[in-house]
Order: C-alpha cells, then sequence, then structure tokens
C-alpha cells in the first residue's frame, strides 16, 4: 500500500529508477520512450550532465536565502538571459521566479491587478479569458482557464471570469472563411466582450499562443494576435500570455509570441523553463508594467518563500544555455516538420482522427467517432486514457486529454518530445501511437 496520494488512488503505478536520454526506466528494466516530456516539461531528456552538474555546484554554494534579504547570482543571470532575448516590444523588463505554472499564473494576475492600481484605475478587476483553455490548478488559475471539466467540482469556489471562443479553427472556422477573415471574426470576440463588460472594468486578456492541453496544441489563424494586440491597446487592457507550457523553445521559437510578431505585458513561463530537473515558473513584466510599479508604491504586492531559488535558477539557467549552445531549436523546427508529416501521413486516412495539429515539437491527433460530422466519441469512453495505456504497454508515454469539443466531450492525444530528438525517435513515436490507436479503435468498433 502507498501512502503518496496518487492522482488515481485506484491505480499501481510503476516505479520509475531512472533515465538515458529520451527514455524513462522503471524497476523492472523496461523502457519508455518519452513522447509528451510528462506534460511538455522534460525538453532536454532525462539525463542531461551539463544541467545536473550546474544543480550540484549550486547546492555546494547555496540553497536557499530568502529574497526579502538577499537576490543570487543565477536569478540574476536567468532573469536577463530571458529580458534579452524577449519579443521586441518587452522592453527593459523584469522577471520574478516561482514554482509552478499556477503560482505563475496567480502571480501574474495579481500583477495585473497592482498595475491598475498603480494607475489610479482602480475599478479595472474584470478577467476575459478564452475557452477552452487551461491555465492551471490554483483557483484563480482555473476560473481564468475554460475548461468546463475541470472547474465543474469547484465552480462554486471560482470567481467571475468572462471567456470568449478560442481560435479552434477545425471546429470553429466557416467552410470558404478565409484565414485572415477566420482571425480576424475570431479576435473581434474580445473587442465585444470588453464593450459588454465595460471597457472601464477590464485588467487583462489571458491566452496561450499555442493552446495546450485543454485544445490540443492549437495554433492561432494569421493575424489574430496582432489584431489582440490592437483591441488590448485600444481599451487599455493588459495581454498575458500563458506561455507555460508552450514557451520556451516548445514551437520552434523561445517564445512562442515571437511568431506572432507582438509582446505580451506579462508572461507566464514554466514547463520548458527548467525541463523538469528542478520546480520552477516565471512572471516576466514588460517595461510599461514595471515602469507603473516603479512609479507608484516601487513595491511588488506579492511574494512568496521560494521566489527565485538559487538551485532552480541555477538549474533552468543550465538548461537554456544548453537549448542555445546546441541550438536545440533548429531540431526542434526540424524534427517537429518531421513529425508533422508522419502524423499526417499515418493519419491522414484514418477514419476516427479528424484532425492533427500543432506547431514545433507539440503536435495533436484528435479523434472522432465520425469524421464527416466531427462527432466525439462520449466521453464516458475514455477513449484518450485507453489510448495512453496502450502506448505504455508498447512503451511510449503520450499524453491524453478531453474535452476539446465542447468542454466535456472530445478526445486529443498529445505530443511534446525532447528537443534533442533523433530522426529515429520522431519515426519511432509516431509508429508506437498508431498501434496504441489502432489497438483501442478495434476494440471500440467490435
Amino acid at each position: 500500500m502507498s501512502h503518496v496520494l496518487h492522482r488515481s488512488l485506484d491505480a499501481t503505478l510503476p516505479t520509475v529508477v531512472g533515465g538515458d536520454g529520451n527514455f524513462l526506466i522503471d524497476e523492472s528494466g523496461k523502457r519508455y520512450l518519452d513522447a509528451c516530456g510528462g506534460a511538455a516539461v522534460s525538453c532536454l531528456g532525462h539525463d542531461n550532465e551539463r544541467v545536473r552538474s550546474a544543480i550540484k555546484r549550486q547546492i555546494d554554494r547555496v540553497a536557499f536565502a530568502h529574497t526579502s534579504f538577499f537576490t543570487n547570482e543565477p536569478a540574476e543571470e536567468l532573469a536577463s538571459f530571458l529580458v534579452e532575448r524577449a519579443p521586441e516590444g518587452t522592453g527593459d523588463g523584469r522577471v520574478m521566479f516561482l514554482g509552478s505554472g499556477s503560482e505563475a499564473m496567480e502571480a501574474a494576475l495579481k500583477l495585473a491587478r497592482q498595475y491598475h492600481l498603480e494607475r489610479g484605475e482602480a475599478a479595472r478587476t474584470r478577467i476575459i479569458a478564452r475557452a477552452p483553455s487551461y491555465h492551471g490548478n490554483t483557483l484563480g488559475a482555473l476560473a481564468t482557464g475554460g475548461h468546463a471539466g475541470r472547474r465543474a467540482p469547484f465552480r462554486p469556489l471560482l470567481m467571475d471570469v468572462g471567456h470568449i471562443d478560442a481560435a479552434y479553427e477545425y471546429r470553429m472556422r466557416h467552410d470558404g472563411e478565409s484565414e485572415a477573415a477566420f482571425a480576424e471574426r475570431m479576435a473581434n470576440l474580445l473587442d465585444q466582450r470588453i464593450r459588454e463588460l465595460g471597457p472601464d472594468t477590464v485588467m487583462a486578456f489571458v491566452a496561450e499562443p499555442v493552446v495546450g492541453a485543454s485544445l490540443g496544441t492549437q495554433p492561432a489563424p494569421r493575424g489574430y494576435f496582432q489584431r489582440i494586440r490592437e483591441i488590448c491597446d485600444r481599451h487599455g487592457v493588459l495581454l498575458i500570455a500563458d506561455e507555460v507550457m508552450c514557451g520556451m523553445g516548445r514551437t520552434g521559437s523561445l517564445f512562442a509570441l515571437e511568431q506572432e510578431g507582438i509582446a505580451a505585458d506579462i508572461t507566464t513561463l514554466a514547463k520548458g523553463l527548467g525541463a523538469g530537473f528542478q520546480p520552477i515558473a516565471a512572471v516576466m513584466a514588460a517595461e510599461k508594467v514595471v515602469a507603473a510599479i516603479q512609479n507608484g508604491s516601487g513595491l511588488l504586492w506579492n511574494g512568496h518563500t521560494y521566489m527565485s531559488h538559487a538551485v532552480a535558477t541555477a538549474g533552468a539557467l543550465a538548461v537554456q544555455k544548453v537549448i542555445q549552445d546546441q541550438n536545440l531549436l533548429e531540431n526542434v523546427r526540424a524534427r517537429g516538420e518531421q513529425l508533422r508529416d508522419a502524423l499526417n501521413a499515418r493519419f491522414g486516412q484514418n477514419p476516427n482522427i479528424g484532425d492533427v495539429r500543432g506547431r514545433g515539437l507539440f503536435w495533436t491527433v484528435e479523434l472522432v467517432a465520425d469524421k464527416a460530422s466531427k462527432a466525439s466519441f462520449p466521453a464516458a469512453a475514455r477513449l484518450s486514457q485507453k489510448i495512453q495505456r496502450a502506448a505504455l504497454d508498447l512503451g511510449l508515454m503520450c499524453y491524453p486529454a478531453q474535452g476539446c469539443a465542447d468542454g466535456t466531450n472530445g478526445d486529443h492525444v498529445l505530443l511534446a518530445p525532447s528537443y534533442t530528438s533523433t530522426p529515429d525517435e520522431i519515426a519511432r513515436i509516431v509508429d508506437l501511437l498508431a498501434r496504441a490507436v489502432e489497438t483501442v479503435l478495434n476494440k471500440v468498433e467490435k
């Protein structure tokens, strides 16, 4: 009997005992090719010596000193590294380091509120986000997220957040509608909602540049975020980019918004930042946000005990330097193209694969009961979870999710392989996933 409060109280999990490149090894010696990084976390695999050495060196120097008394070298260097490479328009921003993506979203929302208070706009309390979306599991982050299934048990505890439709091309782009028209139509939903709530009451719009688990690696149509930026600027609303899952190289550029040609006012980062070697997340504030605080109280009204943890920031700094020095973003783009082409070739004619979508090394296959109508399998069938289990039996880790169609129904399987993935590993990922999908669908059809 385990005394750990696991995610499933009935499941018996294998015990992981080691990592070898992009594989994890359990106590029986079975090897699992990690095609999802857990949850798009392990972007350098599981045994990077350079990162491990950096963490050990920092532990030997000092592990923890509270940030009300001290700063530390790795936190300072990591903050400068990120700001110097941030999308044009960020300016002379600053970064706070926290422990998880949910923590980062909470801090981002509080920072947005402080920005408006420092400027004398106390009426700005409303948040607008998108559905489907997922922004974390704490109450503020969960309220901001637009995933009906995850929100349902805690709805009475959640603050009121306004949601608009995400730019979900597979189900929302009209027949014959151009990409530009689709982008403008979906972005204009924000303008409409701001006007409905009252422009002077809205403090922030929150969006993932590439929607992660809730919608399955859905990129925005070209021009969408440029229009979003215009709308936010017109109404004095802060744009918060949730790059917890899609940032730090996952989509082929260090920041996902680089590919949209704009900068956010506040950006949250996490998974690929530290690659799982230490828990770490970040909130990056653009220069205009920092300036409002500096010209006002001069104090950050949000603090956490483990902010800027020296060991965590040392590990994350090493991760980012490995990505830079080994030019891994080029491999993300190259292997991403290979993964895209292989998924389309293997699943394009499958009657139960409705869509293949993604960017970089961030791809999803969406399953449907009927391709013509795009009808989903019922959520109770737990199809994506069954595919995950079938894949594990074959030695492959993939990320299952539900709810993309309506918040409850809609199965998809997400892939987020390591940035160090080889061509052979990408080919193996697609082959094993296809075998797992076929195994499960054959049982469903019977």
